[in-house]
């Protein structure tokens, strides 16, 4: 009974301290109406006040008596909030007094500081695991005893107090609630908002529902289904593996009733989740920060990132085919016969989906900002939620929906706090450029070297983060060596970001794949190992456009763009994707050898590369190849006996 009560007023204590969470933040943000306005609010004192808020949240969601913490959790979460309320309550103060005259920092504000950067680090591993919260570690005794580190990692002695004080707390432009925290709470919250009301208003089921009749007659239907809903849900969900667990419960069993093997279902659901992460228009909020990063108008990288996104869903999509090609599946008649038919409240709940993207797409281009295009989605979403009968009975769900954003945020805002940590570290001890310097001074004149080394750095510091976090700390540490190598911003940014992204499907800590493997009862690496392959165009797509810039179709300072030369990588996009995925699979019309495999590959590797003629030697090879293989042309023999040599 004590244990019930318990439950019931943490769940009640939860739900309130979310709305307000998400009432708070939205009036902050809310646009301008006539003369009417609410926000945004004095920074010096909405800062610390929402972020302890935030902070209460996270707090009663970890005491949640269903979720069986050890018992310590409990009391250390006390002491952490501690913590952060103490830090809030002294940045008030010391921020305020900073815009009034010089403030000189003592040894008080420093254990304040740290204090408050250790409480939020506990956050941090309780929520998101221990990767995120050891990086926010090794920044803050980094910043400590940098100035004792030898050679080139040696920092400049301003002092141990100032800089601890400044950089983990106490400025508006570094630390915990700096210009990271700034942009985080006034573009991305109100995204998560609008998620989490997406996910609560039901037409992601009804999204699932439409998919399976649609390609209940083909071979791959299931996982064609799980591609397609996964997709559109994963871009306003913010997380690949919440998209995983939501959408993956009911796909990946279905999958597998088709005949694939349980590592490549939860392959194909892990790969189509993290690949929301980079479908427009919301692209997982992340590319707000990307816009802010590089300067840009969120509209340019929402057309910047179109191709890439439509091309790697293609390519997932052709692996699944030969897939099916290889195992010899076929259309199931009984499952094609028990395949439900969505009803007509089915398609009218996609209005609830793809109305307000489309409202978002049009302000945008208009001339709105994200965080008023968001708020105008979020507005006509209310009433527009009423189309669904369950809504209508039950409105309160929509206030449940407003909570449970509130609270995905709180516990996004931990990680974005070690995140924090992380850059004002890698800023204040001038890591970044001696990053650059370094990779310079190895590979001098070779780009292709060069973006490898960025591109593994991405994966290693990206494992084990949600996506937002992710891009922000690869970005601080690799983005000024990229642009030092000659790429364009936007192009830089872009290559970090999809790297990011795929690092959630990469070994050995592919935390998407890791939650698709639990649904699907197959190995954890064998799954990521199979999710890397599926999505293997998220990791090869960034090096196309970073020696091709084309084909992000927007102008750069070093690019103007030009609809023929984009329309010829079009067309070498198009082929190289079935003849990769083809190549990986290791089948088309029937089995590939190692001599044909290894030809393909060539040929796509040439078909991007900038200089000469050979991108028409290998779109000329790849065509030959494929003719070859359906015996249109008398070289299949030739092939053959190349690879049996």
């Amino acid at each position: 009974m004590n244990t019930s009560l318990a439950a019931s007023m943490q769940k009640w204590l939860a739900f309130a301290l979310g709305i307000v969470v998400a009432f708070y933040g939205l009036a902050n943000v809310v646009p301008a109406i006539g003369d009417f306005r609410i926000g945004p609010f004095p920074m010096h004192w909405f800062r610390p006040t929402f972020f302890a808020l935030c902070v209460a949240l996270v707090l009663v969601d970890l005491s949640n008596p269903n979720k069986k913490s050890p018992w310590w959790v409990p009391i250390f979460g006390l002491v952490a909030t501690a913590g952060l309320f103490w830090g809030s309550f002294e940045f008030y103060f010391v921020a305020r007094d900073i815009d009034d005259a010089m403030f000189l920092f003592g040894s008080y504000e420093m254990w304040v500081a740290v204090c408050s950067a250790a409480g939020a680090l506990f956050f941090c591993w309780r929520i998101w695991g221990i990767p995120v919260a050891i990086l926010g570690v090794i920044g803050v005794a980094y910043m400590w005893t940098g100035h004792l580190w030898p050679g080139p990692l040696r920092t400049v002695n301003s002092g141990v107090e100032e800089m601890l004080a400044q950089n983990l707390l106490f400025s508006l432009d570094t630390g915990m609630m700096g210009s990271t925290f700034s942009i985080v709470i006034t573009t991305v919250f109100p995204f998560i908002i609008l998620g989490a009301v997406l996910e609560g208003v039901g037409a992601g089921e009804s999204m699932i529902r439409i998919a399976f009749y649609w390609m209940r007659r083909t071979a791959g239907g299931p996982a064609y289904a799980a591609v397609m809903s996964s997709g559109l849900f994963g871009t306003v969900s913010g997380s690949a593996v919440a998209n995983v667990v939501g959408t993956g419960v009911v796909t990946i069993p279905m999958i597998m009733r088709r005949g694939f093997t349980k590592s490549f279902a939860g392959a194909v659901e892990a790969s189509a989740s993290s690949g929301g992460q980079i479908m427009p228009p919301i692209m997982g909020a992340a590319a707000l920060v990307m816009a802010d990063f590089a300067g840009v108008g969120y509209l340019t990288v929402i057309v910047a990132v179109l191709v890439p996104a439509v091309a790697y869903y293609v390519s997932v999509c052709t692996m699944i085919y030969f897939e099916t090609k290889r195992l010899g599946i076929q259309p199931n008649e009984q499952d094609i016969a028990n395949t439900p038919i969505p009803e007509k409240q089915d398609y009218l709940n996609l209005l609830m989906i793809f109305g307000p993207l489309l409202i978002i797409v049009v302000l945008l281009i208009r001339g709105m900002s994200p965080s008023g295009a968001s708020i105008t989605a979020l507005a006509i979403l209310f009433p527009l939620s009423f189309i669904n009968p369950a809504i209508r009975k039950q409105p309160a769900r929509l206030i449940k929906c407003l909570s449970d954003g509130g609270s995905t945020f709180a516990g996004l805002l931990m990680a974005i706090a070690a995140v924090s940590i992380v850059i004002s570290a890698l800023s204040a001890t001038g890591v970044p450029v001696k990053f650059g310097v370094l990779l310079n001074s190895v590979v001098t004149d070779s780009l292709m070297i060069s973006l490898l080394v960025a591109a593994v750095g991405c994966v290693i510091l990206g494992m084990g983060m949600p996506t937002l976090p992710a891009y922000v700390t690869v970005a601080t540490i690799a983005i000024p060596a990229m642009q030092m190598l000659g790429l364009d911003t936007l192009t830089a940014h872009m290559f970090v970001f999809m790297i990011a992204v795929g690092s959630a499907i990469t070994p050995p800590v592919a935390i998407a794949a890791y939650a698709a493997a639990t649904i699907s009862g197959g190995g954890p690496i064998k799954t990521s190992v199979d999710a890397s392959r599926i999505g293997i165009m998220i990791f090869l797509i960034p090096f196309m456009f970073a020696y091709n810039p084309m084909m992000l179709s927007v102008d750069q300072e070093n690019i103007q763009f030009a609809w023929l030369p984009w329309a010829w990588l079009m067309l070498k996009l198009l082929v190289s994707i079935p003849v990769l995925s083809s190549a990986l699979i290791g089948f088309d019309k029937s089995k590939l050898n190692i001599f044909e495999i290894a030809l393909r590959i060539s040929c796509v590797v040439l078909m991007f590369v900038p200089d000469g003629y050979w991108d028409l030697v290998g779109l000329g090879g790849a065509v030959l190849i494929l003719l070859a293989h359906r015996r249109i042309l008398g070289f299949n023999s030739l092939i053959k006996e190349g690879g049996a040599l």
